[in-house]
Order: C-alpha cells, then sequence, then structure tokens
C-alpha cells in the first residue's frame, strides 16, 4: 500500500512541523494520514504508544524488534518523523506528537463536535442518483481526462471553445502547467514521459497527481505578489488537503450538507466537480455526493481493478436496464487490455477501449483493427517516436509487461522464462540508448568525512532508510536522495559523541 503513494509521500514530508500540527487538528486527516501512509510496523508503534502515559525508551523498542528486522525498524521511525508523527529530537525516548495522539484517540473513541467526518444531508435524496449513477458519472468525467492526456480529445489554442469537449478548461490547462501534457507548434498537444507515468499509474495515484498539482498551483496563487487575505483563504494549501483526507472518509452514495462546509471549502467543490470526485444536483446545492474517486482516496483498495470494477459494474447494469444511451455502454477507463508479444515484434493486443487503443498507438506502429483487436508492430521508428515524446523505454516495457495476456504468464511460469521476450525488451532499450547515454539523478552527495568509522555509521543508517543511491567506500562517499533524516542521525550522534 505505501509503495502506491510516492507522490503523496513525497509531499508530505517537505511540509514544515507547523502544516502537520494543523493537519493534525482535524480527526480525519490524522486517520487518514495513519491508514494510507504508514507501513505496518509504524502503526503497530504508534498503536503501543498511544495510550502510555509516560515516553517510551528507545532502548525497550530495542527488545521488542527482533536483530533482524532492524533495517524495517529504522525505516518505520523515519517514516514517523517525517510526517512529524513522533517528536524530532534527540531524546533517548519517543512520543506522539501533541495533536497526532488527541485526534487518533478522537477517532478511536468517538465524540466530539468537530464535524471532521462530515456531516450528511437531511434533504431527501433524488430519485435518479444512486451508487451506478455516480459510478457512471466519475467515469465519464475520469475518462475525459485521461483521453485528453494521450491527445484523444482536441485541443486548438484560438478558434474554439475548448470547454465544449473533453475536461473542462480549468483541468486542461493545470494539466498544462503540471507538465503531463505541453503544447507543440500549430497550437496542438502531446504527452509528456510525466503523462505517461500518469497513464501507467493506477486511479488512485492518478486522481492525486491532479490534486498535489492543484496544491501546488494554489500556494503558487496564494504566495503571489499581491495577493490579498481573502485570496489567500480560498487557496489555502493545508485546509484544501484536509478536505481531500475528509472527503475520503465520507460514504459512497450518501448525500452530504453543503451548508456545513467552510466558504473556501464549498468554492472548492466547483473543482472536485471538474476531477469527477463530487457530484453536485444542479437542483439543490446545497447536498454534495462524493464519488468513488474520492471515497477511496485512503483506501487499500486502490488497484485499477478495485476502482473500476464498480464502474463496469455500473455499466453492465445501466446497459441492461436503460439500453443504448450513450452512457450506460461506455467502457471504463481502467479495461483491461490483454497484449501478446511476439520475438519478431509483433503485437497483438485484445482490447475495446478507445482509450488503451490510443496508448498503444504511442509507442507503436498499429496496423490492423477488428472488433475487440488490435494488432501492430514494434519497431526503431515507433520507439523513438515515443521516446521524442519523452516517454521511456522502461516506461514501454513496464506498460506492456502490466497488461500481457494471461496466456503469456501461463507460458513463463511454465517454462521458467521472463514474461515479456529478452529480445524484444533488449531492443526497446537499445533504440533509447540511441539518444540517450547518460541518467540524471537529483540528490545529495556526502564525502570529506573524519574517519573511515563515521563515513560507515552515517552510510549504514541511510542505507537502513533507503535513501542511498550510490556509495565508494573505498574513497568514503555516498550519494542519498534525502537528506532530511541523514542530518537528525549526524546530530545525534554527534551529541552522543560529545556527552563521553
Amino acid at each position: 500500500m505505501a509503495a502506491n503513494v510516492s507522490s503523496l509521500s513525497e509531499y508530505l514530508e517537505q511540509l514544515p512541523g507547523t502544516t502537520f500540527r494543523r493537519l493534525y487538528q482535524q480527526p480525519s486527516t490524522t486517520f487518514a494520514i495513519f491508514r494510507r501512509m504508514l507501513p505496518h510496523l509504524a502503526k503497530t508503534l504508534v498503536m503501543a504508544i498511544l495510550y502510555m502515559p509516560t515516553p517510551f525508551l528507545v532502548s525497550d523498542l530495542e527488545i521488542w524488534v527482533k536483530p533482524s528486522a532492524k533495517r524495517e525498524k529504522d525505516q518505520a521511525i523515519s517514516v514517523l518523523r517525517s510526517l512529524h508523527i513522533v517528536q524530532r529530537d534527540a531524546s533517548p525516548t519517543i512520543s506522539l506528537t501533541p495533536n497526532f495522539r488527541n485526534s487518533l484517540r478522537l477517532v478511536l473513541e468517538g465524540g466530539g463536535d468537530h464535524k471532521s467526518f462530515g456531516v450528511p444531508s437531511a434533504q431527501p435524496i433524488p430519485p435518479e442518483i444512486d451508487v451506478t449513477f455516480l459510478d457512471r458519472y466519475a467515469q465519464r468525467k475520469w475518462d475525459d481526462i485521461l483521453h485528453f492526456v494521450v491527445n484523444s480529445v482536441g485541443y486548438t489554442v484560438q478558434g474554439e471553445d475548448r470547454g465544449a469537449i473533453g475536461p473542462k478548461q480549468s483541468v486542461k490547462d493545470l494539466m498544462i502547467r503540471g507538465h503531463l501534457v505541453e503544447r507543440r507548434g500549430g497550437g496542438g498537444i502531446n504527452i509528456t514521459q510525466a503523462g505517461f507515468t500518469f497513464l501507467l499509474q493506477e486511479t488512485n495515484a492518478q486522481v492525486w497527481t491532479l490534486l498535489l498539482l492543484w496544491l501546488e498551483s494554489a500556494d503558487a496563487i496564494a504566495n503571489a505578489k499581491g495577493a490579498d487575505e481573502a485570496l489567500r483563504k480560498d487557496h489555502d494549501s493545508v485546509d484544501m488537503l484536509s478536505f481531500f483526507f475528509l472527503l475520503a472518509s465520507l460514504e459512497l452514495g450518501r448525500p452530504y450538507d453543503t451548508d456545513a462546509l467552510t466558504e473556501a471549502r464549498r468554492n472548492m467543490l466547483p473543482n472536485l466537480v471538474d476531477f469527477g470526485l463530487v457530484y453536485v444536483p444542479p437542483a439543490n446545492v446545497r447536498q454534495f455526493f462524493p464519488t468513488r474517486l474520492a471515497t477511496t482516496l485512503t483506501s487499500s483498495d486502490t488497484t485499477p481493478r478495485g476502482i473500476s470494477a464498480g464502474f463496469r459494474a455500473a455499466a453492465n447494469r445501466s446497459s441492461a436496464s436503460e439500453g443504448n444511451d450513450g452512457i450506460g455502454g461506455a467502457e471504463s477507463s481502467e479495461e483491461k487490455s490483454a497484449i501478446l508479444l511476439e520475438t519478431n515484434f509483433r503485437m497483438y493486443a485484445y482490447v475495446t477501449s478507445p482509450l488503451q487503443i490510443a496508448v498503444l498507438g504511442l509507442f507503436s506502429d498499429l496496423k490492423y483493427r477488428f472488433r475487440g483487436l488490435v494488432s501492430g508492430h514494434l519497431t526503431r521508428n515507433s520507439i523513438r517516436r515515443a521516446i521524442d515524446m519523452g516517454i521511456t523505454s522502461d516506461q514501454v516495457i513496464s506498460y506492456l509487461a502490466t497488461h500481457a495476456h494471461e496466456q503469456m504468464h501461463r507460458a513463463a511460469a511454465l517454462s521458467q522464462k521472463p514474461l515479456l521476450p529478452p529480445v524484444v525488451v533488449d531492443q526497446i532499450r537499445l533504440w533509447q540508448l540511441d539518444t540517450e547515454r547518460m541518467l540524471a539523478i537529483s540528490g545529495y552527495l556526502f564525502k570529506d568525512f573524519d574517519d573511515y568509522k563515521e563515513y560507515s555509521e552515517i552510510c549504514n543508517f541511510a542505507d537502513d532508510i533507503g535513501v542511498v543511491s550510490w556509495r565508494n567506500d573505498r574513497k568514503g562517499m555516498f550519494f542519498a536522495s534525502k537528506v532530511d533524516q541523514i542530518k537528525d542521525f549526524m546530530k545525534t550522534r554527534k551529541k552522543a559523541n560529545e556527552s563521553k
């Protein structure tokens, strides 16, 4: 579960402690971060010390955890400190931060008038609105966004009502600012490397990607020179993030009272409607309905099948009961394509979704299209075309492996061979190497230690928490992708040495 939230994790780890103190004032936010962001060992540790009257000794934790699990223990403590769940100090004890402790207790015990989990609407529900309706609505909204990313929806700078088709103009502009797509000559757009990575993500991660882009845009607006107090209040990224976590705690198919929201949060609803996370009945704007995209934001069931299963079920039910109305028969954007790849670079994909076909066309030359089947060829030119758009060879290989036909899985399991033909995989990478000779990774270089012991202890700690990208023990140097936890360890180590 934690592996699927790297973007959200990175965003939260960059926030200062004052921001977390505000976030943890809301029980819904506290519970969402506890459920979504923490590995199992970290959750166990939090629950163990939640009701302890005194701080927990680090030496006692060493007794609790097996020596073979030292790496997992260090990673758990690192995550808890980076999210400001435990105090970030050099003391030999571990204790929860006050706001997190109080809010989590409130979640478990109940009570209070914080309204952190939404206020259900007492007004009658329109008869046409049910879970099936909300799933179809969210599916249609999200399919529009994905089609725009693969350039299936037309886009011109002038001479066209750009909001008439596809997602709303505000969503298009957000994806352009977030570099999921970029403008090209002639007034068109093309997918970027970040955009293809976006398509490879499961639906939950895609939603968070757009929400985080929105938060970054709100920060830029609020911090802009000349922004007044009202504008800053409407673009408070902390309150926005807290509202996202609140939506994740709501019940699918149940209406909630719009009047119970603050004015800033009511102003956020139109944007959430554009994303497909919320539905507001046109005849009654005093209530809103969260869709499956919102209620699964912090769910453990975030696989493509988990979210889109409801979409497909809604489409099947509606097509059976309503006939062909242009909506009921819509394909889910997460429909699983089944790709067969041969050693001669020919590709056969059992897929009917126009979106999936458009994605395949980004890196292959499609030759024939039949009902439920398309065939094509991976060529040097098709891969180079994808690379020119910013798509990497590893992304193409990952997509082919993720959507491989189950017959390929069975054949690979029986023969104990790789899932994809090695000759095809190697050639795809070689085609990219024709244009790229170097891989750049951002991070921090540590060198010039006082002695080898200092280097060894610090480097081993960084390796234990999983941030070392490269190390050279002979030269006493290492390269790390993150630095915050290493700095804390160095301070703790220095104090311990001074006290001796």
